[in-house]
């Protein structure tokens, strides 16, 4: 195995899916970017939660927006579902791993907050069930996704945002969703802080 080509085609193969994915995402991203923020000016929170590496982006998101991202602001409200142990735990052996982020949904979000709901494939049990409370408690949602979307892209509504990469590969889709998280906090920063380049 020659290890260097390896290496080049996953660099080669990486760059071909985020530029394919410009055309497809950069409306979504914008229309995101605005409902978000839209969120937040209204005193609105946002929820965030995935699994794995998907949980990894919805920490690294909220992070950005309570901490901050490129520019000097406050910090935003926004809280990851993927890292209150005990209440995973507790709820995972109380009603089963598919109610873990749908519980947290139904208790903390109101009508006027947002879900960032992320999964590679689209058809994490305990993602869709997010969506589902989320829908039902009145908050809009932004879902991350790729492999076509899945069944959350099938149940999302109109006044949501759908982004879905291009891609059936999860490492590739992964890659893209890293892109789209800085996209979305830096178009968050932008907006909230008047940037006009």
């Amino acid at each position: 195995m020659d290890l260097i080509s390896r290496i080049s085609q996953h660099f080669a193969d990486s760059a071909q899916t985020t530029f394919d994915a410009i055309e497809t995402l950069a409306a979504p991203l914008a229309g995101a970017v605005e409902l978000m923020v839209g969120t937040l000016v209204g005193n609105g929170k946002i929820l965030a939660c995935g699994n794995g590496g998907s949980a990894a982006d919805a920490q690294h998101f909220v992070a950005e927006l309570v901490g901050r991202f490129e520019m000097e602001r406050q910090g935003l409200a926004a809280l990851a579902l993927t890292t209150d142990s005990s209440i995973m735990t507790a709820v995972a052996n109380d009603y089963g791993y598919k109610t873990v982020f749908e519980r947290q949904v139904r208790a903390l979000g109101q009508h006027g907050d947002l879900l960032l709901a992320i999964s590679t494939s689209g058809d994490s049990p305990n993602v869709v069930e997010a969506v589902r409370a989320a829908h039902e408690n009145e908050l809009r949602v932004v879902a991350l996704t790729g492999k076509g979307g899945g069944k959350i892209g099938q149940m999302l509504l109109d006044t949501d945002v759908h982004l879905c990469v291009p891609s059936d590969r999860t490492a590739r889709i992964q890659e893209v969703h890293a892109l789209i998280v800085h996209c979305l906090c830096d178009g968050i920063d932008c907006l909230l802080l008047g940037v006009e380049e």
